[in-house]
């Protein structure tokens, strides 16, 4: 026994390992749920066609043979061979430390399919990273594998210009022990003893089993293919048999297609719908669509759903009933009504796709130029017409996307469409442009590097010992930070020394100053290559020994012998002039302003005076500060005096006169005047900035100073107004923006009109005509100029005064005989454009041209017109020079009383306001130039309505005929007589009808006239103008004699009809929406006529115009208006006569849509 049992064992792996290979000795089996084997055995020899399974060669993926590999996969996946139904997990380590992003990896099975999230539930793939030794592990794990998993598989890593591949296998077959269990089962001993030693072993029951598997395995067709797999697969289109053969583990692709091509559908008639639901609908947004079904039973139930939600009415969504079809609208869609449509009806649906499209979307509010320092946040704002639009961003002409740092960001907000950059780079500079399927709109953006522009330097001080010294500076942004320095060492702040930062002022401030606080101070703000530096001076006072007198003295620090100092001081500093004096005894001191003595001791302008010092203090330096500042000190024993001039400095005045010169397609002249106040300091130049009309963003033209009075401003959008601002600099700083120009456009000229050609010449005159030029602009057409030149001359003469709109102009006045070149040129806003010239000089003469007449296609035949309807002919005729235009009438001359005639250049107008009879005839137009002439001849007759026939008689008259005969009208209204209508009247009513019309002929017989009866005939005549107003009645009459009747009783008995009222159609329960009149209909049978009752919950119906009820040859109809919920219930019809009654009812559901 342990030797079979050995057997078996060995037999059972060699028949694996004959259908499968063996992995390689040096790796393990398997990682997970592999059998252990202690020492395989050898594979055996196996054929071409022994292992569908295994990779060839030709599985590789081809990228591989021309994709250099680097090795990026360190841990690379193993082979496996494991058992049906267990978990395996598949690890592969990548290294990124050479890489530079993120790789990516791909999992496939064989050569071209891909594993992913949509390969089934049983595929789970998951991702860790380790920071520190920048190892990326992938792992793909796979549940309950099944044999369909068996196969070669490939990891590939990629990352940019790197590549990395592995490939290996993954075996799967049936769990040993199973199938060990299956045969040592099936195996028996004979004998009834139960010992396991006794009897032999009987293969019998093992024979029997596999006889039974394999009828089964024949009966199912493909082992390992379930039946719901089947019946998915019958279902499924043929392009998904791929992936559900996949997801389910069917390796034999080809048996299983052979098994689907032997089923056959049978495509199930539908019992509920006659006609279902087209296959898709498209409808604009905010319009109205209607979908509809036929059903086979009116009573059936229909149900509405969109993506699987069912519809409820409303107003939105209306559901009718009309005959066998249920219609759906769908009123104002949007967006969120494009969906899956379906309807059901008993067991059986229908489907559809609804398609909304969006309306033209439409620019309301355009982009706006924007001027950005680097680093700034960018947002840019376009409004459209439509809420939730799709807009195209784009820089430069490329479409801007969302990258992988997220540099462009996409915001919607309703109509508002946002694009921002949180963090602005020179490289964003561009003309950006917003697109949609309406319209679109550019603007201008330019990122700037930070420029920190220094807007009051620090001073140097001099403060005596115990004072208070205070560096102040201003910096153009508020939110620069500094440090400062005393000779070059950072300071830091403590109880003398204190460091503030309001805005754009940064201070440093010094209490209680001592003899080692005299230094070099600098400020340095932080990011920027910029130090401002001063010096505190430290005064000490020195006291020496003085004589009781001494004259008095000015310490001032004076180059040369006078004392006379010059200070200039920037407007809105302050000035402090501290003159320190001597002498014994104290002297008296006085200052003047320009030769005007000063007193003030408070306000902005004060004196502050103290012992041995005179100070004179301006809070807030303005221009009229400035002027020459004298101080005289005077005591008993002498005077001294001193000069300080005062200069106050100040930005400069705005610009003057800043106005536009001349603009092109997309640039614009722009010329201003110097200011009239320079601030004291030369001007160094001028900053130019721009904006769209409308627009509160401006936008600099030029980031270094300008030092001209001319620039040209490029990069303009054509037919856009924009606005002009100048700024002057000086050494101070930045002066207020000046008057801002006019509002103007750039705009080109047109280019040269086309087809420039003569259309007439006479003696003194030329007609020009032309076409549009073929670029015209924005700037369109106001007009166009036309100039001649005489030959032998040079000069230009402008023929129009004023601007000619239309594409043609005579030119006057011309000499007779001279060559004359003419050129016509286009002038809009921007100028004249280029002239187009006639390639040769017309010669100003005569052209003699034969006269012509030009008679129209409908006066070549006779002109007919009814009497008092009006006569225009309008006659055109060619000739030069003007001819002699002559009409005649009959061969007699018009008399002008009658009829109008007007005469101009090219065509003469005949008109007869009230034609009459006599206008009729012959009339002849005559056109004459010297000794040529032409003429033409119109026939015109004006008719009216003829007269009555006369003669009207009845010659004759037998049976139930008359013949009636007469004579033409003696005034046929100057017109044929087309024809003759006849009308008979019995004597005794006198009622007249029509019996024949447009009769030919002058007799005409009546026929099935009445007997007994005696008749009257009139005629009425009939022409071009309709009939005569009076007819022509017959002198006698026409009298039908009766003949002898005899009545005959029938001979058979007449049926009776009489019956008891039975309703033949019954009445229907119904339900409809509030607000829709409905209908309820049946029909009833009975004789005599029935006398119908309509009831609502057995009441009767009565003079409610509510209700309106008919009754059609057996047919009854209730029809309710504009039903409201109240009128919900169940209506009654009630047929009686004298043989019974009988009566329907049915229940009425009103619903108020939701």
């Amino acid at each position: 026994q342990a030797l079979l049992k050995e057997g078996v064992h060995a037999s059972t792996r060699g028949a694996t390992q004959s259908v499968m290979p063996v992995p390689a000795p040096s790796k393990p089996a398997a990682k997970k749920g592999a059998a252990p084997a202690s020492t395989p055995a050898p594979p055996a020899p196996q054929s071409k066609g022994d292992c569908e399974d295994e990779l060839p060669d030709d599985d590789l993926n081809p990228d591989e043979e021309r994709r250099e590999l680097t090795g990026l996969i360190v841990v690379k996946p193993e082979n496996l061979s494991v058992d049906a139904g267990t978990d395996i997990i598949l690890h592969a380590e990548v290294d990124s430390s050479q890489l530079t992003v993120k790789p990516s990896i791909k999992w496939f099975k064989g050569k071209w399919m891909e594993l992913g999230t949509k390969s089934g539930v049983r595929f789970q793939f998951s991702e860790l990273y380790d920071k520190e030794k920048k190892i990326y592990t992938y792992e793909l794990k796979i549940n309950k594998v099944v044999l369909g998993d068996s196969g070669g598989y490939r990891c590939e890593v990629s990352a940019k210009d790197k590549y990395d591949s592995f490939s290996f296998r993954i075996d799967v077959h049936g769990s040993v022990q199973e199938e060990k269990g299956s045969i040592l089962e099936s195996f028996k001993r004979t004998g009834d003893t139960k010992d396991d030693q006794a009897g032999e072993l009987d293969f019998s029951a093992l024979l029997k089993k596999r006889e039974v598997e394999k009828k089964k395995k024949e009966e199912e067709g493909i082992e390992g293919i379930p039946p719901d797999v089947w019946e998915m697969l019958k279902n499924a289109k043929p392009s998904e048999y791929e992936r559900i053969a996949f997801q389910y583990g069917v390796t034999d692709l080809r048996g299983m297609l052979k098994r689907l091509k032997k089923v056959k559908v049978v495509v199930k008639k539908s019992d509920a719908f006659t006609r279902k639901l087209d296959s898709c609908y498209q409808v604009d947004k905010g319009q109205r669509i209607k979908m509809f079904v036929e059903i086979s039973n009116p009573d059936a139930t229909v149900k509405w759903f969109r993506n699987g939600q069912e519809i409820k009415p409303s107003a939105k969504f209306v559901f009718e009933n009309v005959g066998l079809k249920r219609i759906l609208t769908i009123n104002k869609c949007t967006l969120a009504d494009d969906a899956a449509y379906e309807c059901h009806c008993a067991d059986e649906k229908c489907f559809t796709e609804l398609f909304v499209r969006e309306p033209p979307v439409l620019i309301e509010k355009p982009l706006d130029d924007q001027q950005v320092f680097v680093g700034d946040r960018l947002e840019m704002e376009v409004v459209v017409s439509e809420e939730g639009a799709q807009v195209m961003w784009m820089k430069d002409g490329v479409e801007l996307t969302r990258e992988e740092t997220f540099k462009y960001r996409f915001k919607k907000d309703g109509k508002k469409h946002f694009l921002i950059i949180n963090e602005a780079t020179l490289e964003d500079t561009g003309r950006y442009k917003v697109m949609t399927n309406g319209g679109e709109c550019e603007a201008d953006v330019v990122v700037e590097e930070k420029q920190l522009e220094v807007l009051q330097g620090i001073a140097d001080l001099t403060v005596k010992a115990a004072e208070q010294a205070v560096f102040k500076c201003e910096v153009s942004d508020e939110k620069v930070t500094g440090k400062w320095y005393r000779n070059g060492i950072e300071i830091r702040p403590s109880k003398r020394i204190t460091m503030t930062h309001k805005g754009r002022i940064h201070m440093l401030v010094i209490d209680d100053v001592r003899p080692e606080d005299e230094a070099d101070y600098t400020f340095i703000p932080d990011g920027y290559a910029l130090s401002l530096s001063a010096k505190l001076n430290f005064l000490e006072v020195k006291i020496d020994y003085v004589p009781r007198q001494e004259p008095p003295k000015i310490h001032l620090d004076c180059s040369g012998d006078s004392h006379v100092n010059t200070i200039v001081v920037v407007a809105g500093n302050k000035l402090r002039l501290d003159v320190p004096i001597t002498g014994e005894p104290a002297p008296t001191v006085q200052w003047y302003k320009n030769n005007k003595e000063f007193t003030d001791t408070e306000g902005r302008v004060r004196l502050e005076i103290k012992k041995e010092l005179s100070s004179f203090v301006i809070e807030g330096a303005v221009r009229s500060d400035e002027a020459n500042y004298n101080i005289v000190v005077t005591n008993p024993v002498g005077e001294d005096k001193a000069t300080i001039i005062v200069k106050v400095v100040d930005v400069p005045d705005p610009p003057e006169s800043v106005r536009i010169t001349s603009v092109g397609e997309d640039w614009a002249n722009v010329v201003w005047d110097p200011p009239k106040y320079n601030g004291g300091r030369p001007v160094t130049g001028y900053l130019i900035e721009r904006k769209k009309k409308g627009s509160q963003r401006w936008m600099k033209m030029n980031f270094e100073v300008y030092p001209e009075t001319t620039y040209e401003s490029t990069k303009m959008i054509e037919g856009i107004m924009y606005e002009i601002r100048v700024f002057a600099v000086n050494d101070i700083g930045i002066s207020q923006h000046g008057q801002t120009s006019k509002p103007f456009m750039p705009i080109a000229p047109t280019s040269a009109p086309q087809h420039l050609i003569v259309d007439d010449v006479t003696d003194t005159t030329c007609t020009l005509k032309w076409r549009p030029p073929d670029r015209i602009g924005a700037g369109g057409i106001d007009g166009y100029l036309i100039e001649y030149c005489v030959e032998g001359s040079s000069e230009w003469i402008t023929a129009n005064d004023q601007l000619v709109e239309r594409c043609g102009y005579t030119v006057k006045g011309l000499p007779t005989g001279q060559k004359v070149t003419f050129r016509v040129r286009t002038v809009n806003i921007a100028g004249k454009s280029e002239p187009a010239t006639l390639a040769q000089p017309v010669t100003i003469q005569e052209i003699l041209e034969q006269p012509r007449i030009r008679l129209p296609r409908h006066l070549r035949q006779t002109y007919i017109k009814k009497v008092g309807e009006q006569i225009n002919l309008l006659i055109p005729f060619q000739g030069k020079p003007r001819p002699k235009v002559t009409w005649l009438k009959d061969e007699k001359p018009l008399d002008l009383k009658e009829v109008n005639v007007r005469t101009s250049e090219m065509d003469t107008i005949l008109f007869v306001r009230s034609a009459e009879r006599s206008h009729s005839g012959k009339y002849t137009l005559s056109v004459q130039i010297e000794n040529m002439v032409d003429e033409a001849t119109v026939n015109i007759r004006v008719v009216e309505k003829a007269g009555p026939p006369v003669g009207v008689t009845v010659k004759e008259v037998w049976g139930f005929n008359a013949l009636i005969e007469w004579q033409p009208p003696r005034d046929n209204g100057n017109s044929e007589i087309t024809g003759y209508t006849i009308q008979k009247a019995d004597k005794k009513t006198m009622e007249w009808f029509t019996v024949y019309e447009h009769n030919r002929q002058t007799r005409c017989t009546v026929s099935d006239l009445i007997m007994g009866n005696e008749y009257y005939f009139r005629i009425y005549s009939e022409n071009v103008c309709g009939l005569s107003e009076v007819p022509g009645i017959s002198k006698n009459t026409a009298y039908i004699q009766k003949t002898g009747l005899a009545y005959k009783p029938a001979n058979f008995q007449e049926h009776d009809f009489s019956m008891a009222p039975k309703f033949l159609t019954p009445l229907v329960d119904r339900s409809v929406v509030a607000g829709y009149s409905t209908a309820l209909n049946c029909a009833v049978r009975g004789h005599p006529k029935p006398q119908v009752t309509w009831m609502k919950n057995k009441i009767e119906i009565k003079d409610d115009p509510k209700y309106l009820m008919k009754h059609n040859q057996g047919v009854l109809t209730l029809n309710i208006r504009k039903p409201s919920p109240f009128d919900g219930g169940t209506y009654t019809c009630k047929a009686v006569n004298d043989l019974g009654e009988a009566e329907v009812d049915c229940q009425l559901e009103v619903r108020v849509p939701q």
